[in-house]
């Protein structure tokens, strides 16, 4: 049974020039997409902008006009440091949770919360990968409240990037309600070795840390990559055809470590072409992806 597509509304926010919801949606709905990728992030569905029943009814609205669900919600964490101030990081997790209870959407996307990938000063790599778990543990249990899966997409440009310990947290965290989001892209690069604190590459690539991760993955993001890290020093999301990750290859490799998520959920982040490119994306997951697998 084909997957349901949605693609990150992020991608868009971050532009130069921001594209605002309604024209997203619109653009989304006309483009027979089954759902959206909700970032939290301003001008987006940050919580802030939709704090009362009647702007989170106008949000809904909005959304069901279209034809769209949400697949995921992208919280925006990143104005504090979960190693050093996890407090403050929780507390944020808190806010988007509520909001997103709110509106009904179910599965929540977090990254370990620091960007600079490096130990702090006074620390070892060890508690750092403590303290991650240690977070993901009470997110999750606080979502949990609300019937909300939390899933963790890993990345270059975070701490917590080798294939092993990320298998590790996984099974550290160990909560029902708690997985792991996998993004082809970033699979990709971080089983290439980019960015590792500890370097450790897999000599079978992507398709080795896919098997590594068997039954953890709990949502997929899927876009190409081009091998290279971009200016925010995390992976270059290089739209279909512009890369070289053999699909063909990467969805029954997925589908067999037992993904059995509803969405396919397309990713330009940080692509300055998003816009542009979304079209062809779309027509490349209903022809390449969900017509074959």
């Amino acid at each position: 049974m084909a997957k349901k597509v949605s693609i990150g509304s992020w991608a868009y926010a971050f532009l130069a020039t921001p594209i605002l919801l309604p024209e997203t949606c619109k653009k989304l709905g006309d483009l027979k997409f089954d759902g959206i990728s909700m970032g939290g992030f301003v001008p987006h569905a940050a919580p802030k902008d939709w704090d009362t029943d009647e702007k989170r009814a106008e949000l809904a609205k909005l959304l069901s006009d279209n034809g769209l669900e949400v697949a995921d919600y992208a919280v925006d964490l990143w104005s504090v440091d979960a190693i050093t101030d996890p407090d403050a990081w929780i507390a944020l997790f808190k806010e988007s949770s509520d909001f997103a209870s709110k509106m009904g959407w179910k599965h929540i996307r977090v990254d370990t919360g620091r960007k600079d990938v490096s130990v702090p000063e006074g620390w070892t790599y060890a508690q750092v990968r403590d303290q991650v778990v240690k977070n993901f543990k009470t997110i999750a249990q606080y979502a949990a409240q609300y019937g909300q899966e939390v899933v963790w997409e890993f990345e270059p440009g975070f701490v917590v990037n080798e294939p092993k310990y990320i298998a590790e947290v996984y099974d550290r965290v160990a909560e029902p309600n708690f997985s792991v989001l996998f993004d082809t892209c970033h699979g990709h690069m971080c089983a290439s070795g980019a960015n590792h604190i500890e370097p450790a590459p897999l000599e079978g690539g992507v398709l080795e840390f896919i098997k590594m991760l068997k039954g953890k993955i709990g949502f997929v993001h899927v876009i190409d990559s081009d091998g290279t890290l971009n200016s925010d020093n995390t992976s270059t999301h290089a739209p279909f055809g512009e890369g070289f990750l053999n699909f063909d290859e990467i969805i029954p490799a997925l589908l067999d470590a037992g993904y059995e998520g509803d969405w396919w959920a397309i990713d330009l982040c940080e692509c300055p072409d998003a816009w542009e490119a979304t079209a062809d994306c779309k027509k490349f997951v209903d022809e390449q992806i969900n017509a074959k697998y």
